[in-house]
């Protein structure tokens, strides 16, 4: 098998830390080919008769199913932990539930245990360790032969240690084997160079019970002083919305003449906003989508037909966040209540799998707010030599708004400006966010509008490093 550089080197830097020590850490940016990379050094150990059985362990369902397939492919024996398989994948969920008959293969066998995106495993002891953090202290620390933990993300939002990994300065700075971080990914082609889209309106108005109107030229500016709204209700608004996935549609359009699979992600804020989001693509923006939540029958089916297919969003709360390998996905519209470096980082890793096509563009749509916008700067001297910030006022067309000036400006009881959106001739009366968000607990704002234009800064380099160094 044809490995790339960064995979055979951190092949030959496990099996010569294994002479030494039984645990490796490999930090390599997402999209970079863990699987294949960890695929091999099985391989390898195997022939080399220094393990008998692996045991792989990942966040879900879907990501335990590609591993598997991987393996099987690799290895050419079966990995579907049934009698004469090499070995099986599992999620961490399932851990809990094994009996101790599965987990004493690790003491009558020398077993290799994988643990995909380890960062979920939290603890160095049992006291302080997270419900699958404690099953491998328990389980495997002291009974595997070796084991190999990988990450593209290597912290937790929550500041827990990080199972079975070695921390120096205090506990501060995590230990990691082997590191192979985006720009050397990017230099050699192996993931796509990355642009994040930060949408922000130059008008925001908002009117109190005290009948007075505030305007906020960002809308940062406006969440750090109005404190009765937060993050939640910029995604609960059909106009910021609307013009989001607007600019994602064009963009990925736009790819699509050149890579006509390419595909787009929309990660939504729970199954109401998604459901909502999915309708307001195929009956509005005329596009191709899939929904896939835990709401819908066969999810993970879902997602395999989709990455198999030429259909252009996939739409999800979570399920397509982490470890899913759909190489065609080059556009994301992330409109996720969850603001962490961490899931920032991991939603971003589903755009930047190259896949061989004409067109490698990757393309992040989301709002400027304040969090986000430091997340995407944060990245910035990853790749020194790309383009920094580009910052564009969007062009739109007068005739696609249509505002509706209130009667008197200077009469404080009239409303503000609204603005609607005209994309389609025909507009689904039924649309209306609300009754999606209602059964969210999502209070609707009557008195926050934009009065302004949406515009976007463009960062299509990284700049900072993560908040965890990695030595």
């Amino acid at each position: 098998m044809n490995l790339r550089r960064w995979q055979d080197e951190c092949i030959k830097r496990a099996l010569q830390s294994f002479y030494e020590q039984n645990h490796f850490l490999c930090l390599a940016t997402p999209g970079a080919g863990k699987t294949i990379m960890s695929a091999v050094l099985s391989q390898r150990l195997l022939e080399q008769g220094r393990i008998d059985f692996v045991l792989c362990f990942s966040p879900s369902v879907v990501t335990s199913k590609g591993v598997k397939a991987t393996f099987s492919r690799v290895l050419d024996r079966s990995f579907d932990g049934k009698i004469g398989a090499v070995g099986g994948s599992y999620t961490y969920q399932s851990m809990l539930f094994f009996h101790e008959d599965f987990w004493s293969i690790l003491e009558r066998h020398r077993v290799l245990v994988i643990f995909d995106e380890i960062h979920h495993c939290s603890g160095t002891d049992v006291g302080n360790a997270n419900a699958w953090g404690e099953e491998i202290l328990r389980q495997v620390r002291e009974k595997a032969e070796f084991t190999l933990a990988l990450t593209g993300t290597p912290w937790r939002s929550d500041s827990a240690p990080l199972v079975l990994s070695r921390y120096l300065e205090g506990n501060t700075q995590i230990h990691c084997d082997f590191v192979y971080g985006l720009k050397d990914a990017v230099a050699e082609g192996v993931c796509r160079i990355p642009k994040v889209v930060l949408v922000d309106n130059d008008g925001v108005a908002v009117s109190g019970q005290d009948s007075q109107t505030t305007s906020y030229n960002s809308l940062g500016d406006m969440l750090e002083n109005e404190k009765l709204l937060s993050y939640k209700h910029i995604l609960s608004d059909e106009d910021a919305i609307d013009d989001v996935l607007s600019r994602g549609c064009k963009r990925l359009n736009e790819v699509r003449r050149h890579n006509p699979r390419a595909g787009g992600l929309v990660v939504a804020s729970c199954t109401e906003h998604a459901a909502y989001i999915h309708r307001l693509l195929v009956s509005r923006f005329k596009q191709t989508s899939v929904l896939v939540t835990y709401k819908e029958v066969n999810a993970s089916q879902r997602i395999e037909q989709y990455t198999g297919s030429d259909t252009a969003w996939i739409v999800s709360v979570g399920m397509v966040s982490e470890g899913t390998d759909i190489p065609r996905l080059q556009v994301c519209c992330h409109l996720s209540r969850v603001r962490t470096e961490l899931y920032f980082r991991q939603v971003l890793g589903r755009i930047l799998r190259v896949d061989g096509e004409s067109s490698q563009e990757s393309w992040l749509y989301t709002f400027a707010e304040p969090k986000l916008v430091e997340f995407a700067n944060r990245l910035d001297q990853e790749l020194p030599d790309q383009r920094v910030v580009v910052r564009a006022i969007a062009d739109i067309p007068s005739e696609s708004r249509i505002c509706q000036q209130a009667p008197d400006s200077n009469d404080v009881q009239s409303s503000p400006v609204s603005m609607e959106w005209s994309v389609s001739d025909e507009q689904d009366e039924s649309y209306t966010l609300s009754q999606y968000l209602a059964q969210d607990g999502i209070e609707e704002l009557q008195t926050f509008c934009f009065l302004g234009l949406f515009r976007e800064s463009i960062v299509d380099a990284f700049d900072h490093e993560p908040p965890t160094s990695v030595s």
